[in-house]
């Protein structure tokens, strides 16, 4: 009788400690499946304007509280109801003012030199035909005064990321998990350029780590726009155009080796014998980037590690054997989905 029971509640013991792993196992496999469909909704493709709840149609933007979308403020809306406030940096093309209007912040931008207006006016073209998530928002314009308003950001260019990181409000961001995703809004700004509905742009205004880090904005929802579209000129491949970024000659590790000056030392550079070049200068620099924004906190070298092999081809010397930028974002999305379903169970779910 006594071994009946023993062997009784031994069965019931085992009954409940399969139990107990089968509610585990589905514990871990829902919120795997959760992940899943928050990575998705965070990381999907782009679609387009129409299908992106936050974008106005051409012509009409939306900022801050607003509910509706309004119509790019023209001239007359700009002089009567905006008032700057303070200047707040000065570039070589434009000045940059926090300005007020109906009680919100925006950033108003103006010219710097007449001698640049052509640069001024073919960043204004870039915001009106480009808008998108991957742009900061024009809010309007006037072309009598050189004058471009848009959506401001307080936490500034990505020049700013580590003293962001270290207000006491945003210690808590300072992740793995946020340096990578803002690494793959910056892949995605690339690929989005390259694909663009003018055709394929390069970053021309990219010639050393400072510079373009200074290109794009940090969003209050810690998300990267770029800011900055005066020099994006467009290749051509069936026509048989290919861009050079500027007339001048490029020095510097940061940029690609074919933007350098090819010929001997002795050889003084010309223009006219400058070698034209691609949209792959743009992906020679993506590990530079990513490699600032991974920083040094914990699990960016499990990251780096991640990433080397889509690094390594991003710096092939011959630009044809480069990737895309398409596919470089692809394995940067494959690469956080992958680190985020190795997590254990419960920094999962804190990130949930």
């Amino acid at each position: 009788m006594e071994r009946r029971i023993h062997v009784s509640r031994k069965s019931g013991s085992w009954n409940c400690l399969l139990v107990l792993l089968l509610m585990l196992l589905f514990t871990v496999v829902f919120i795997n499946f959760l992940l899943y469909i928050y990575l998705d909704q965070v990381y999907a493709p782009s679609q387009l304007n129409q299908l992106e709840p936050n974008i106005c149609p051409y012509g009409h933007f939306k900022i801050a509280t607003m509910k509706n979308c309004s119509p790019w403020l023209n001239c007359e809306a700009i002089k009567k109801d905006v008032r700057k406030l303070k200047l707040v940096g000065v570039g070589a093309v434009k000045k940059v003012f926090l300005a007020e209007w109906k009680g919100m912040k925006v950033a108003l931008s103006e010219l710097t030199s007449l001698d640049v207006k052509d640069d001024f006016l073919h960043g204004l073209r870039m915001l009106q035909a480009l808008q998108s998530k991957n742009l900061v928002i024009l809010v309007g314009h006037c072309e009598e005064t050189y004058t471009i308003l848009t959506e401001y950001h307080p936490l500034g260019s990505l020049k700013n990321l580590e003293e962001t990181f270290n207000f006491p409000k945003y210690q808590g961001f300072n992740t793995w998990q946020n340096r990578l995703k803002l690494a793959i809004d910056y892949v995605s700004v690339i690929s989005y350029l390259h694909n663009s509905p003018l055709g394929t742009l390069v970053m021309c205004d990219s010639n050393d780590l400072n510079k373009v880090l200074s290109q794009y904005l940090l969003t209050s929802d810690f998300h990267v726009v770029i800011n900055d579209l005066d020099a994006l000129p467009v290749v051509d491949r069936e026509n048989g155009i290919l861009v050079k970024c500027g007339q001048r000659e490029i020095t510097g590790h940061f940029v690609a080796p074919e933007q350098l000056w090819p010929h001997e030392v002795d050889v003084e550079f010309s223009d006219d014998l400058m070698p034209s070049y691609d949209e792959k200068t743009d992906i020679w620099k993506i590990p530079s980037v990513t490699d600032h924004l991974l920083g040094h906190v914990q699990g960016s070298d499990i990251v780096r590690f991640h990433l080397f092999d889509i690094h390594s081809e991003c710096s092939k010397r011959n630009p044809s054997d480069r990737p895309s930028a398409q596919t470089v974002l692809h394995t940067y999305r494959r690469v956080l989905t992958l680190l985020m379903k190795e997590m254990p169970v419960s920094e999962m779910r804190d990130m949930l």
